[in-house]
């Protein structure tokens, strides 16, 4: 199947105007010079990547860390019908025999891989080896210090589906963690009251990945530079942004797509209550929590995870002054290399899965293709 008359936004993350082909489910020809006249002609709409989610704890009423398949289920469809046509689902900060029935409900959903439902590419871990100053709506009663033999275990039992896992680089062991750890998936600094030393030694030892930037960390400091500085600094270092409006500034997402260049992630961090009504009461790792003013919060007033979908902070992203083509990078590429499967997925490139969305340039509206068929 050929499409003709796109703007393309092809693996070099610039915008061509062509056509492309799909074949057996996956791209074949992009930006060919012969093109046959059957071709679906999209008259000038704008072609991009399936978008990628590896942060997202649920929405519709469920959450990944339930372990309900059912659940799972209509998560992913919820994803697919945002243009999230791949994702990696966190858990939260929780015991190990809840997290255990959340990876392998996860690995049976990945194994099955339903039509018309975003694919599972890999588990984000957040949690449990984090600060308990900077634990923000984790819960308190399951914080561990850093147990690569438990995180090992976890990792074992679903087939090595853990493609993230998140630490506090102050805590004791962590170093050593982030060593072994790395060698199996990426490492994030996430949840962390760190200084700028302990930062840098856990980037030295193998991290390459930061957690919804800002969020749950020290700020910035010309004195006490912390963790945002030691992540800048190394090239290798991507950083996650929650864009729903909420948790961030525009101008402070600005900022992070001027420190790290082409090395951002676009996340939800979505939970139970996205796409459900305002006032909805819920479940987040154990703890009491609402929805409010359009953002989730504890009892106590700390903010929670977002009501949001990844194709909604996309374009604020844009609309907020990032350029398009960086914003795409960072919802598409980017995250899929996070998780190590963009040699599969995350753009338009010959071989990779046709996940692909046809919109048109401001985004208002939407068609999402897997493998090569709308859903």
């Amino acid at each position: 199947m050929f499409y003709k008359n796109a703007r393309i936004f092809t693996s070099d993350f610039q915008f061509h105007t062509g056509a492309f082909e799909v074949n057996a489910g996956r791209f074949a020809q992009v930006l060919p010079k012969d093109v046959p006249e059957n071709a679906i002609d999209l008259k000038g709409a704008t072609v991009i990547p399936g978008l990628v989610d590896v942060h997202s704890h649920g929405n519709s009423g469920a959450d990944f860390s339930d372990g309900d398949y059912e659940g799972l289920k209509k998560m992913a469809a919820f994803y697919a019908s945002c243009g999230v046509t791949s994702f990696a689902p966190a858990s939260m900060t929780l015991p190990y025999d809840v997290l255990e029935k959340a990876f392998t409900t996860a690995l049976q959903l990945a194994d099955e891989c339903p039509l018309g439902h975003a694919r599972i590419m890999g588990i984000q871990m957040e949690g449990p080896y984090f600060s308990y100053k900077k634990r923000g709506a984790q819960n308190p009663d399951y914080l561990k210090e850093p147990d690569f033999e438990g995180f090992k275990k976890l990792y074992d039992g679903c087939g090595g589906l853990v493609r993230i896992v998140d630490v506090a680089p102050e805590l004791p062991g962590a170093a050593e963690f982030v060593e072994k750890a790395s060698k199996l998936c990426t490492v994030s600094i996430a949840h962390t009251d760190s200084d700028y030393d302990h930062a840098k030694a856990a980037v030295d030892a193998g991290v390459t990945h930061l957690t919804h930037l800002y969020n749950a960390m020290p700020g910035i400091h010309h004195r006490t530079p912390g963790v945002i500085p030691a992540a800048v600094e190394n090239p290798k270092v991507q950083a996650e942004i929650i864009c729903d409006g909420y948790h961030i500034h525009p101008a402070s997402v600005r900022l992070a797509f001027t420190m790290f260049k082409n090395r951002m992630v676009l996340v939800s961090d979505s939970g139970r209550c996205a796409g459900m009504p305002e006032g909805t009461k819920f479940q987040l790792g154990g703890q009491d929590a609402w929805l409010r003013d359009g953002v989730a919060k504890l009892a106590d007033g700390t903010i929670a995870c977002s009501a949001t979908n990844l194709w909604t902070c996309l374009k604020n992203t844009i609309s907020w002054g990032v350029p398009e083509e960086e914003a795409l990078r960072a919802a598409t590429f980017n995250p899929a290399k996070a998780i190590g499967a963009d040699l599969e997925i995350g753009s338009i490139a010959e071989g990779k899965m046709a996940d692909f969305i046809i919109t048109d340039e401001s985004y208002s509206d939407k068609r999402v293709f897997m493998a090569g068929r709308e859903i």
